[in-house]
């Protein structure tokens, strides 16, 4: 993870004190798709590849993974793709039939934790989890758009089934967000966040679960509880 130190002046209601505050890294990213640019994002310079794969097919770019013939990155943080352009998508659908268990989802929430935040206070993170608990992929990024994708792209790189995965996100869960999932077929989202109407209209409509505010005791529930399985009563 990219951090940088700088010197602060800390202020309270008794004192005040130089000191030192850890600050994650931004850096713009240009991604470039069959030689045309197409995005310009603020990201952490790391996992790059991933981010564009993510991107790719989390943005409806193309259809599947295996229609991204080839990705550059050089040393300007410009990253280059060739793509088969996807297809134009309607009516999105989720058409996996998993059940997830309750308590393997509270259990899975530790794998947001980051040292990077904790120190930066300035990150996002995001897990994709298996239904037996196991996370498979992780990303920081100081964007939760990015985080997601970056997860994403790596469990799409590695040969991971969507169907049988959920996301874990600290960020909050607007449309945009949702669709993201919903694009690759990944049937639930847990976040630590908050959802927005967008994101629940967007669950809803594509058979995604929703849960917010995701904490060791409790969750919030907003969309298609019939995937949860566990000891819980509604």
């Amino acid at each position: 993870m990219y951090l940088k130190e700088y010197k602060i002046t800390h202020i309270n209601t008794v004192k005040s004190y130089r000191s030192t505050f850890n600050i994650a890294m931004d850096e713009t990213i240009l991604l470039y798709v069959n030689n045309k640019q197409i995005a310009t994002m603020a990201s952490t310079p790391e996992q790059l590849e991933q981010l564009a794969v993510g991107h790719l097919v989390c943005e409806g770019l193309v259809n599947t993974f295996h229609d991204i013939k080839d990705i550059k990155i050089d040393n300007s943080n410009r990253i280059f793709a060739r793509i088969i352009p996807a297809l134009q998508q309607n009516g999105i659908k989720v058409k996996s039939d998993t059940h997830f268990n309750y308590e393997r989802i509270i259990n899975s929430l530790h794998y947001l934790e980051s040292k990077v935040y904790h120190h930066t206070r300035g990150t996002h993170a995001a897990c994709i989890i298996g239904s037996n608990g196991r996370c498979i992929a992780n990303a920081v990024d100081i964007g939760r758009h990015n985080a997601v994708d970056k997860a994403i792209g790596q469990a799409l790189m590695d040969g991971f089934d969507p169907n049988e995965h959920f996301i874990l996100s600290s960020g909050r869960q607007p449309a945009d967000m949702v669709l993201k999932a919903a694009r690759v077929g990944i049937p639930m989202i847990v976040t630590k966040a908050a959802p927005l109407s967008s994101g629940i209209m967007s669950a809803y409509e594509t058979g995604i679960c929703l849960i917010g505010f995701a904490q060791k005791n409790s969750m919030s529930v907003f969309s298609h509880e019939w995937r949860l399985d566990g000891s819980f009563q509604a």
